[in-house]
């Protein structure tokens, strides 16, 4: 990174090429290569179709607007209990060269004030638990980490069965 710092902006059409490749490289960090399928055409589509489904958050060397240093995508979710959406981060990532400059913090500070102003009920996230370098970077910001929960997802060919109506009959 060069001295002259870093800009973060809205992710533009002709960030996607970057966007992507920083998603593959989150992937490769968080040793989850062969579950990232996307291509740009699908970054794409997710953040300028119609309409979006996400949004992202781009962060730039100044001194080198073609370097790209970090993302964050995230979008919308409902909070029954709150009444009012709130903001879900899916992913954060800064490239591990240019981390210690306080890329990650101002990345949060953003969606965090964007949250705010849009009147969202919450701003969360989910971490790997063996992250915990990112955890206690959360934490310090003032995250509570939930130790209740656990995430559910159904993918892949669980996903078709059950939108056929397979059920399994026995439970893990």
């Amino acid at each position: 990174m060069s001295p002259g710092g870093y800009d973060i902006a809205p992710a533009a059409p002709a960030d996607i090429e970057d966007v992507h490749a920083l998603i593959v490289a989150l992937a490769e960090y968080e040793r989850l290569t062969e579950l990232c399928v996307s291509t740009p055409v699908d970054i794409r589509r997710a953040l300028f179709g119609s309409p979006a489904s996400a949004e992202a958050l781009i962060v730039r060397d100044r001194g080198d607007a073609r370097q790209a240093l970090g993302f964050a995508l995230f979008f919308h979710t409902f909070s029954t209990f709150r009444g009012r959406r709130s903001l879900w981060l899916e992913d954060l990532f800064v490239r591990p060269d240019a981390r210690g400059h306080g890329i990650g913090r101002s990345l949060l500070l953003a969606l965090a004030a964007l949250a705010k102003a849009r009147d969202c009920a919450r701003f969360e996230w989910a971490v790997l638990d063996w992250n915990r370098p990112a955890i206690g970077f959360y934490q310090k910001l003032g995250a509570q980490v939930l130790p209740d929960w656990r995430i559910a997802r159904v993918t892949g060919p669980a996903l078709d069965a059950l939108a056929a109506g397979r059920v399994p009959s026995s439970t893990p």
